[in-house]
This record gives structure tokens, C-alpha cells and sequence, in this order.
């Protein structure tokens, strides 16, 4: 159950105090969901914030408290909360109908869609999510290489199926996770982030590689950034050893530029996985990819060569009410300059951040590309200006979590007493929709937070 009593954190007692609807729901949850949550990032103590409503780079939780998001709907909301074209796109096919065992006409034009943008879309399959996308990439690698094994980098996420399900938080030596068989993790291998000369040493060893999948700023997205420079020496070395090039997009795909990290680096992939912003912040994925590849999902193409086709069924791949979304989202992205507007955001985000550190004398910087920035909390105490701070100049393992978790709790709360819901206690995602207030917000959010983290002895 959760604790209502008061503590001796001023910080806590103001989020117990301004959220007494989000306690109620909380134990009537753990009653049915274990930990009382439905997603491992909502965990929070005391309890985790239930929302009512969004709008725009708003939202309201069930007390009736306005917050800046910076949540963005794990990256979905590149134009803020209920857009009106997305909304209505979604209300007029829901009186259509949600599902027609059938196909239909937006699954064609959506699939164009995502041809027009996306460098290396040749052909596009459907998914119900993006851990069902970065699967089925996985698989065609396979089956496309005849290769069994596959590169992943430390930190990275790419869903939670079996063999992404170890190396992001924990696991970094490849030992398999509860519920994954031994066997599936001895097919993937982990490495750290940004050694080109790791890789090419590994590929040189073991020509059984089918592919190497990443994000392609950065674990999870650029927190622990990716220099554009590793990912062209990745990409060259993956055409000199047949090794295919996954990158997982199903963050920064139509976010980063219209044509995702693909247009951003000037790299195209072999595949790419889709989801969140594909589906207009819908239920939806997409593998998207090179037609030789996905033509192992092609019932004439396989039956001509004489191969097995790959089985790939799903009850709402290309849901047309997704689709909806989606197609009026991609839409957007194409003629609006809408990542355009979120990355302007997120630089003047991030400028306004660290100017708040500089002048509150913390050794704390804010960083990111694009419509992202991350809190560095420095757990070093290494000599930070925040005002002159260069991620890239750090090793990976800079940005390991800081250990101190009444900092990382405190710091997450005092940012939602103060009318802010951050990503977690380390960052958060722009969309297009934020503006000089929300961003002047946020600003005063961090200050306040900073004065009561110092006033508890946190810093």
C-alpha cells in the first residue's frame, strides 16, 4: 500500500499533499496490476502521478494540476498533446470501424507514406508496436544472412522482447534475464557504444553476424550520446563484412527530420523499425527496409524461389484507426516543418536549463540533440560548466545512472510540485507544440527544485 505519512522531506510531503487523487487510484491498482502500474517507467514513490487530460505541451493529472509535458507520450507527441487533424482523422475512422479482418485503403497510403520519407523504405510491413518491429527485424536479418547472431551496444533499448530483454539496465555481460532461455541470449552479443575498433574486431572473429541494431543518437535517445561519426564507420563496416544495418527509429524516426536519424546523419539503413510517431501516438509499428530483405514476407516472391516464407500474422497491423492517425501525422511532418519546430524547442530548452544551473552556481549540465535533453547530475563531481558542456568529450560510462536514489526521487518530484512532469528525474522530449511559456516553465521548475534539493542537503 502507499504510505500517506508525512516524511521529513519537505519535497515529498508537497507531492503527497498536491496529489492525494493520484494515492487513491495507486491502491485501488496494486490491487490488480502488480507494483500498481502498467509500464516499469511509471514506478514511482510514493505513488506514480495518474493524468486526466493533455493539450498541446500540457496536461492535467486526476487533482487537477496543470503540468508542462515533457514526456511527449514516450516520444509519440511530436505535435503535443490531441492535435486537431490527428483527433479528428481518429474520431471520423472510429465510426467507420476499428477492425475488418480486410484490408483497406489507409494502409496503402500510410505505407506511401512512410516510402516518401524514409531513405531506406523500399517496402514497409505493419506492427502492432515497436518491440514488435525491432522482432521481426531481427528475424528477416536472419533469414536474409543465414547468420544466427546479432550486435547490440550497452544501454540501448529495443523493446522487450527475448532477445533485446538484458544489456539496457542491467546484464551487461549477456547473461540472459528471468524468463529468457540461455540459448537466445548466446545468439546476441553487447558491446559498449563508440568503439568502431570493438566492432571490427568482433566482426573479423566471427563471420556470423546477420546484423548490428542500435539507436542510432544514442542509447535511449542520445543520453548516452553516439557521435554522427561512429555511425558512418558503422555503417561502412557493416557493408564490408555482409552485416546487415538495423537502426531502431521508433523514437527518432519523422522526429529528428522528416526522414528520421537516416535524414539527420545522412546514413541509410539496411531496415529501420517504426512506431510512436508512425502512428500519429497511436497503438502502431512498422519495419521499413530494403525489398530483398522483406521479400522473405512475400508469398509469390518466396514461392518462386523455393524458400519458406517468414510467418507473419497480427491482429492489428495497420489497425486502420492507427492508420488514421498516422497518415494525418506524417502528413504534418512532411508539410509543416513540425520536427522543425521541435527541435528549435529543444535547443531553447536546453539554453534556458543551463542557464538556470549557471546561475544557481550548480556544477550540473543539460545536453541532447534535437527535440531532447538530459539532466547530467555529475555523481563524479567532476568539473562541470554547464554553460561550456560537451557530452561528446565524455566515455560512455559518464552517463551511467547516479547512484544516489533519494536525489533521483527527490528531483523527480520537486519537478512535479513545481508543475513539471519530466521524463523520468534525467530529461525529457519537445514537441512542437512547446513554446516560450512552457519553456520558461520548465525553467522555473528546475530553480525551485534546486533550492529545495539544497535546502534537504541533496547538493
Amino acid at each position: 500500500m502507499p504510505d500517506s505519512g508525512l516524511t521529513n522531506s519537505a519535497i515529498i510531503n508537497a507531492y503527497m499533499a498536491r496529489t492525494p487523487g493520484s494515492a487513491a487510484l495507486h491502491r485501488e491498482a496494486l490491487g490488480s496490476l502488480p507494483s500498481g502500474i502498467a509500464h516499469d517507467s511509471r514506478w514511482l514513490k510514493p505513488w506514480p502521478l495518474y493524468v486526466e487530460r493533455g493539450e498541446g505541451a500540457w496536461k492535467w493529472d486526476v487533482d487537477g494540476n496543470r503540468l508542462v509535458d515533457l514526456f511527449g507520450g514516450h516520444g509519440s507527441h511530436l505535435l503535443g498533446h490531441c492535435p486537431p487533424a490527428v483527433v479528428e482523422a481518429t474520431i471520423a475512422q472510429m465510426r467507420k470501424g476499428s477492425q475488418f479482418g480486410a484490408g483497406h485503403a489507409l494502409e496503402v497510403e500510410w505505407a506511401r507514406l512512410i516510402q516518401e520519407l524514409v531513405p531506406c523504405a523500399e517496402r514497409v510491413r505493419f506492427t502492432a508496436s515497436g518491440t514488435e518491429a525491432t522482432h521481426m527485424a531481427v528475424r528477416l536479418a536472419r533469414a536474409f544472412t543465414g547468420r544466427r547472431k546479432i550486435l547490440r551496444f550497452h544501454r540501448h533499448y529495443h523493446g522487450w522482447h527475448d532477445a533485446m530483454a538484458f544489456g539496457v539496465d542491467n546484464h551487461f555481460d549477456g547473461t540472459p534475464t528471468p524468463g529468457v532461455p540461455e540459448a537466445v541470449a548466446e545468439g546476441v552479443r553487447l558491446l559498449p557504444p563508440n568503439d568502431i575498433a570493438a566492432v571490427a574486431a568482433l566482426f573479423e572473429s566471427d563471420p556470423d553476424f546477420a546484423a548490428v541494431i542500435l539507436e542510432p543518437i544514442g542509447a535511449t535517445t542520445g543520453l548516452v550520446p553516439i557521435p554522427g561519426a561512429f555511425l558512418r564507420a558503422l555503417r561502412d563496416l557493416t557493408r564490408a563484412h555482409g552485416v546487415l544495418l538495423i537502426m531502431d527509429e521508433v523514437v527518432t524516426g519523422f522526429r529528428l527530420a522528416p526522414g528520421g536519424a537516416q535524414q539527420a546523419r545522412g546514413v541509410t539503413a539496411d531496415l529501420c523499425t517504426l512506431a510512436k510517431i508512425v502512428a500519429g501516438g497511436m497503438p502502431g509499428g512498422a519495419v521499413a527496409g530494403r525489398a530483398d530483405i522483406l521479400e522473405a514476407l512475400d508469398f509469390e516472391i518466396t514461392a518462386r524461389k523455393g524458400r519458406e516464407k517468414i510467418k507473419h500474422p497480427g491482429t492489428y497491423n495497420a489497425n486502420p484507426v492507427s492508420a488514421a492517425a498516422g497518415i494525418a501525422m506524417l502528413k504534418a511532418v512532411r508539410d509543416e516543418d513540425a520536427c522543425g519546430r521541435a527541435n528549435k524547442a529543444g535547443e531553447a530548452m536546453r539554453a534556458a536549463l543551463n542557464a538556470v544551473l549557471a546561475e544557481e552556481r550548480m556544477p550540473w549540465a543539460v545536453y541532447g540533440e534535437f527535440s531532447f535533453f538530459f539532466l547530467y547530475t555529475n555523481p563524479r563531481n567532476l568539473p562541470v560548466d554547464p554553460l561550456a558542456f560537451d557530452a561528446f568529450a565524455l566515455p560512455p560510462e559518464a552517463f551511467a545512472p547516479d547512484p544516489r536514489k533519494s536525489l533521483q526521487q527527490k528531483l523527480h518530484l520537486g519537478m512535479i510540485v513545481n508543475g513539471v512532469d519530466p521524463m523520468g528525474h534525467r530529461g525529457g522530449i519537445l514537441s512542437a507544440a512547446h513554446d516560450e511559456a512552457s519553456i520558461a516553465a520548465t525553467a522555473e521548475a528546475l530553480r525551485a527544485t534546486i533550492r529545495a534539493l539544497k535546502a534537504e542537503g541533496e547538493v
